[in-house]
Parts: C-alpha cells; structure tokens; sequence
C-alpha cells in the first residue's frame, strides 16, 4: 500500500500515510538528516521532498525541514527519518531513493528516481 488516510488529533491537518514504495531513505542520508533536524532543534521534525519547475531539464527537487506535515501530505517512514511529500509531487518521486554522498565534488544528496526519463549533465534536474 503506497498510501492511507490518517487523520491526526484535530489541532493537526490531516495527512496520509505511505510506504517505502513512495520514497526511501539510505542510511547515509538518514544519518544526515537527523544530524540536520538536530542542529535546528527539530529532532522530532520531518523532510519534505518536493518537485517543482526549473533547472536545466525542466523539473528539480526541493528539500526542506519542517516540524510536521502539511495538510494532505503523504508521510513515509524510512530509515527512521519522516520524509514528507505533497501529492502532486508523489507522481514524480514514487519509487525513488534518496541517497547522500560525503565527497568534496559531487557529493550531497542525490535521488535515484525510475521516472526520471532525462536528466542534466549537473544531475541537480530531470525531466519526466
């Protein structure tokens, strides 16, 4: 099941829970993440995954901390890190992986998505 309605106590927006067929978490880039949610002080917050216009190829993802979902977000649990994405981004990142590389060039976080049909030399967007 890649989703299922939840509806959190009411001073919370509803939300749906998903699966790893959504979205996957490495361990490099969960260890990343909490090292990252830490920092601001949010160590029980989440990682919103979304796709938006732009780059090279027409589509690039955007990542950002918050402290929980949004209304009508899809949760994934994954390597006990809480990635969120909005539906209409979940068309575009269903069965991807995120990934994070410590290296001086090249490195930082890198999605492995099946839709993806081109992608920029630079690899920061796709095309679907």
């Amino acid at each position: 099941m890649i989703s299922s309605i939840s509806k959190p106590a009411s001073s919370q927006p509803a939300f749906r829970v998903g699966d790893e067929r959504l979205i996957k978490v490495t361990a490099n880039a969960a260890q990343k993440i909490q090292s990252l949610l830490s920092k601001q002080g949010r160590a029980s917050g989440v990682l919103r995954v979304a796709v938006i216009g732009g780059g090279c190829s027409g589509l690039q993802y955007k990542m950002d901390l918050q402290d929980q979902p949004a209304s009508r977000d899809i949760l994934v649990e994954s390597s006990g890190i809480k990635v969120v994405v909005d539906p209409k981004s979940a068309l575009y990142v269903t069965g991807s992986e995120l990934d994070y590389l410590n290296a001086l060039e090249g490195g930082g976080f890198k999605v492995a998505n099946p839709n993806a049909a081109t992608s920029c030399s630079c690899g920061e967007s796709f095309s679907a």
